[in-house]
């Protein structure tokens, strides 16, 4: 198993946000995490990079234990990843490809001449121009922002990539290019990658499975052509969209 987590815990205070989640992720599989706000899908994420730490389980990357890692060993682990997050989180007064290459130069110290090559390499493969290289991020348009998020993602050829909210903000014509680059780029690299979403229509083209979360545990987890015939409830009430069913929303009432 590439991405193994087993009994994952973790709460802030009163509130319990991970109890006792467990997940597995094949080397070269696209797996996406489905499930409502606030239950638990962000903070899995930030567990798994060492962003926080569990309050106890056990966090792998290809056999060897990922929690706790400091200094150099930490560095080393974080190399492995990219990541394109959920607003794009681009620097707004560097250039695009600045954007790209920032963990380039910044975290593996590449020649800017060389970052800025590898880049403007990247920026195509994601279908924009070297022109766009040149620009600012508000210069941009929100699927352009996208597009060189998964460029920046992409830049350094990572082993996992974790994809948040990939097609938030965007139009169904946009977020399908989105979702095509996103199944393009991670055949290109053979990479293993988690994507955590809402949308169902971007978890049935890019997952190879799927898990639900749902008050900090999966509930399920499987191929994504079984999604429809999962047989549990709450994942039946997610894809559909219902209102009602055994998840029930905090609604407050006039």
């Amino acid at each position: 198993m590439h991405i193994e987590l087993e009994n994952v815990r973790k709460s802030f205070g009163p509130k319990h946000v991970l109890n006792g989640l467990s997940l597995k992720v094949e080397k070269g599989k696209s797996l996406v995490v489905i499930g409502g706000s606030g239950t638990g899908k962000s903070v899995m994420l930030k567990c798994i990079l060492g962003i926080l730490q569990p309050d106890s389980g056990s966090i792998k990357i290809a056999g060897e234990n990922a929690v706790g890692l400091r200094g150099e060993a930490r560095d080393k682990f974080l190399a492995r990843f990219g990541m394109l997050f959920q607003g794009g989180a681009l620097f707004d007064s560097i250039s695009v490809w600045e954007n790209v290459a920032f963990g380039l130069m910044q975290g593996r110290h590449t020649p800017r001449a060389k970052a800025r090559e590898i880049a403007m390499e990247k920026l195509v493969l994601v279908g924009l121009s070297a022109d766009v290289g040149k620009l600012y991020p508000a210069e941009l348009s929100g699927g352009m922002q996208k597009r060189v998020g998964l460029a920046r993602a992409i830049a350094a050829d990572p082993e996992i990539i974790f994809f948040d909210e990939p097609t938030t903000g965007l139009d169904p014509i946009m977020a399908d290019v989105i979702n095509n680059l996103i199944v393009d780029c991670v055949k290109r690299l053979g990479a293993t990658t988690i994507s955590i979403t809402h949308d169902m229509a971007s978890a049935r083209k890019i997952a190879d499975d799927i898990a639900m979360i749902y008050k900090g545990e999966i509930i399920w987890q499987g191929p994504a052509k079984m999604i429809d015939r999962s047989g549990n409830p709450y994942v039946d009430q997610f894809i559909l969209g219902r209102a009602d069913g055994p998840i029930k929303m905090d609604v407050l009432k006039a």
